[in-house]
């Protein structure tokens, strides 16, 4: 059933304090049986069930009768089942014993792609070592220029599993493609979907059928209402574990490589339950913006960030201007770990 349908109806069903399960799932099964899709969010105190079908269908259900229907609510949102209307708790992901989200921030760090067996692992030590809480490097890598370098692929892949298996480190790599799905997620931790493809509606629609969290970056020229649409696209098929990101876009000015938009950090945290990460690397293209802008994005209640960091910064074959180096990135690490302790939350 297509979310958008101009004779679709959104609402959510607010089950009484104390509903019991079986009284859950009967609601489920009307549904199922009337040719629509419950998506269940269970909170601290009620279970809230999210609706979506036929309106002509749906009108015909005597929901509020149902035994354990507190009341039924219309979702006024465009975007439903991330929406706040739909869940008032922050959703808080984990990942390999990693949190993010409701008070735990994500130090996601590594180089922009991996080049090398040595390189990778270089980096992971030192990130590790840090206090990274995830480790990030690109296996396939779209590129502007079709001569530039492409990532290593499946052997990239390994790589980065083998790093994981020496540090610990949960592993983030990007996804570009269907055709990959299954070795990415055979060996990540965390599928990214990247700014090119935000609004590559087949490929969200794929991620969203993995059991994988799936860190979803902003598109250079998309609004928030526009991300989290695409976000919807992933979590109507079933993936809920699904990590926004803020990574600029793009403007008329030239100082930096993207203009990072700060304001976007609470904007969704106010729309959505979603967790939301910020990458300062990509949104200024200048290493030496890193740090403050990861600091200010903290500040605005980012759950997470997003670095690069690599062993030689001036060999890299991909965003060396913008990628931290082992002392660099360690002293920018120690000073997220004293702002996030300040502002009451957790890394990791």
């Amino acid at each position: 059933m297509n979310l958008f349908e101009g004779g679709s109806i959104e609402m959510m069903i607010v089950m009484r304090e104390g509903a019991t399960q079986a009284e859950i799932e009967h609601v489920l099964e009307r549904l199922t049986e009337s040719g629509a899709r419950g998506y269940v969010s269970t909170g601290d105190v009620v279970t809230v069930i999210g609706v979506i079908g036929e309106r002509e269908v749906i009108a015909g259900i005597p929901l509020e009768a149902f035994v354990g229907v507190e009341k039924v609510l219309p979702i006024l949102r465009p975007y439903k089942l991330v929406s706040r209307e739909f869940r008032n708790t922050d959703t808080v992901i984990e990942v390999g014993g990693t949190k993010v989200g409701g008070g735990h921030v994500a130090l996601i760090a590594g180089p922009c792609s991996v080049e090398s067996r040595d390189q990778l692992l270089s980096s992971a030590r030192f990130v590790k070592e840090a206090g990274a809480s995830m480790l990030r490097g690109g296996a396939f890598k779209p590129r502007t220029s079709p001569y530039a370098f492409q990532g290593l692929g499946l052997e990239a892949l390994k790589i980065l599993a083998e790093a994981r298996e020496e540090t610990g480190l949960p592993v983030v790599t990007e996804l570009m493609d269907p055709r990959h799905l299954d070795a990415v997620a055979e060996y990540a931790d965390v599928i990214q979907i990247g700014a090119r493809n935000m609004q590559n509606f087949y490929l969200l629609s794929a991620v969203g059928e993995v059991d994988r969290p799936v860190l979803l970056k902003r598109g250079l020229s998309a609004t928030v209402d526009e991300l989290l649409m695409a976000a919807e696209y992933i979590v109507k098929e079933g993936n809920t574990n699904v990590i926004l990101c803020e990574r600029g876009i793009r403007t008329f000015e030239t100082a930096t490589r993207n203009t990072l938009d700060l304001s976007a950090v609470p904007i969704i945290k106010q729309r959505s339950h979603l967790p939301v990460i910020v990458d300062p690397s990509h949104a200024t293209g200048k290493v030496d913006l890193v740090e403050p802008l990861a600091l200010a994005a903290l500040a605005a209640g980012a759950d997470g960030l997003l670095i690069e960091s690599h062993p030689a910064p001036e060999a890299a074959l991909c965003d060396g201007g913008q990628s931290l180096n082992p002392r660099e990135f360690a002293r920018t690490a120690a000073r997220i770990r004293e702002l996030t302790a300040w502002l009451g939350k957790t890394v990791g």
